[in-house]
């Protein structure tokens, strides 16, 4: 019977060793991917919550000073850890032309790398956006920087091919008239 529904150039060539080895090798992939009852099924829940205590000592902390305006319009705070981190700050509401609630703020921070070298960074952030000045970071080429002579053997180039092209293209004058096609 299903010999007969396979096409002529199929039945000849069926093997029954080879139906066999077929049905062997399904029932082999099946049970290997069946779950194993000595092996935990894969969890898909959310992580378990991470102790961020480590075996290195926290820093105590040397100073922390916080103030805030009355009507919090403005805020300044300063901390110092034992290890060296050092970071201040102070911010004040942006009132004329801003989002509501903007603050300009302007800071310092400041720790030693593990090579030894003190960082230091000062920022202010406003309707400017956040400028960072630092030693520390990477700072962008002049421009204009120089462009390489094949990049100007390129657009060369391209003018000479524009113009030629805009010579040998059929020229027609305009026509002062709209007329059906």
């Amino acid at each position: 019977m299903f010999e007969e529904e396979m096409p002529p150039q199929f039945r000849d060539g069926l093997d029954v060793d080879v139906s066999r080895e077929i049905i062997f090798a399904c029932l082999a992939v099946v049970s290997l991917a069946a779950p194993r009852p000595d092996k935990p099924a894969p969890s898909y829940g959310a992580p378990a919550q991470r102790s961020f205590v480590s075996s290195a000592e926290v820093p105590a902390i040397l100073r922390d000073d916080r103030q805030m305006s009355d009507d919090a319009s403005s805020y300044n705070f300063a901390i110092e850890t034992e290890d060296g981190i050092q970071r201040e700050e102070f911010g004040s509401a942006i009132d004329s032309g801003s989002a509501e609630g903007a603050v300009a703020q302007s800071g310092k921070i400041s720790f030693t790398l593990p090579d030894g070298q003190q960082f230091e960074m000062t920022f202010v952030a406003d309707e400017n956006g956040f400028q960072p000045q630092s030693s520390f970071l990477p700072v962008a080429p002049e421009f204009p920087h120089p462009i390489p002579q094949f990049v100007l053997d390129q657009i060369e180039k391209a003018r000479r091919e524009d113009e030629e092209a805009a010579r040998s293209a059929p020229r027609s004058a305009p026509s002062n008239s709209y007329q059906a096609p």
